[in-house]
Formats: structure tokens, C-alpha cells, sequence
């Protein structure tokens, strides 16, 4: 089954992954590569999640759960678009500098923090309120088309790196 969970996730682990690779580099052409395919990813990741995973997170996330009464899906969305716009900040801050100066590793810690802390919120928020109030088959239709969204935008083609209005995204999706 392609479940939308089981993917976000594997991708959740990949991004995490990639910011140790960056660790790993021991030169500036190193660093580049690495980041190019990274911040790639990361915004084709927010427009992901923001296609496939939150439209249907406003539709069918846990509000009404008298066990979750924190579980909003609008404030979970709205807190993801706001976690994503700040990601996507600082990838276009470090695409204005040299990969290995001091500003551009100001620029990827930046993106590192924000990415760190939006991706453990929404495992711990967003993600169990989801698992709870979609069936299977839901699941695995999005996954499907989480699946179809990845083979569209291939090394991020498509994708504009540019910033979602939180407000009007949820109006549009609700």
C-alpha cells in the first residue's frame, strides 16, 4: 500500500539524513552538491506536503476528537505553511551567497532549525491527528498521488520556491 504517512515520513528521514551528509563534506564543492539536491528537495517537499497532505488534513483531521482537543487542522496547517515559508526563506537566503562562506552557512542552519523543528511538530501533531481520522483507502490514495507528485516534479521541476499565503491556502482547501 502506498500510505501517505509511511512516505512523508521516509521523506521526513531522508531530509534529516541529508543534513548530516552535510556534515560530512569536507569542501565547499561538497557542500554545494550536497545542498543543491537538498534544498531542492526541501522545497519540493513543502509543495508536497501542501498539494497532497494538507488539503486533506482541513478535510479529515482530528478536530472533533474529544481524545485530541488540541488536534486543530487549521491550526496544524497553518502552522506548517508558516514552518514551510521560513524553510523556504532561508534556502533563498543561501542561494544568494558562495557555498561554504559564513553567510551561506548561516542561510543552511537556518533552513536545518526551522526544517528540525517543523518536521518533529508535525510528527508529534499533524501526522497522529491524520493517522486517527483517515482510513486506509484515503491513505492510500494520497499516496498514490504523493507518488505522482514526486514523478512530476523530478530535481524539483516546477517548483517555485516561493511563499504560501497561510490564510489564503486555507480558505482555497477548506
Amino acid at each position: 500500500m502506498a500510505d501517505i504517512v509511511e512516505l512523508i515520513y521516509a521523506d521526513h528521514d531522508w531530509l534529516r539524513r541529508m543534513f548530516f551528509r552535510l556534515d560530512d563534506a569536507t569542501d565547499a564543492a561538497d557542500v554545494a552538491a550536497i545542498w543543491e539536491v537538498l534544498s531542492t528537495r526541501l522545497d519540493t517537499h513543502a509543495d508536497a506536503e501542501e498539494t497532497v497532505f494538507y488539503p486533506a488534513l482541513l478535510k479529515h483531521g482530528g478536530k472533533d476528537d474529544p481524545g485530541n482537543p488540541e488536534g486543530d487542522p487549521v491550526d496544524e496547517t497553518e502552522d506548517a505553511i508558516t514552518d514551510h515559508n521560513a524553510i523556504r526563506d532561508a534556502v533563498r537566503r543561501s542561494r544568494q551567497h558562495t557555498p561554504g562562506s559564513d553567510e551561506w552557512f548561516d542561510a543552511v542552519n537556518a533552513a536545518r532549525k526551522e526544517n528540525g523543528e517543523h518536521l518533529d511538530e508535525e510528527e508529534r501533531e499533524a501526522m497522529p491527528d491524520f493517522i486517527k481520522s483517515a482510513s486506509l483507502d484515503l491513505r492510500h490514495k494520497l499516496g498514490l498521488q504523493w507518488l505522482r507528485f514526486y514523478a512530476e516534479h523530478q530535481a524539483g521541476k516546477g517548483i517555485s520556491g516561493d511563499d504560501e499565503d497561510a490564510d489564503a491556502y486555507i480558505e482555497r482547501h477548506s
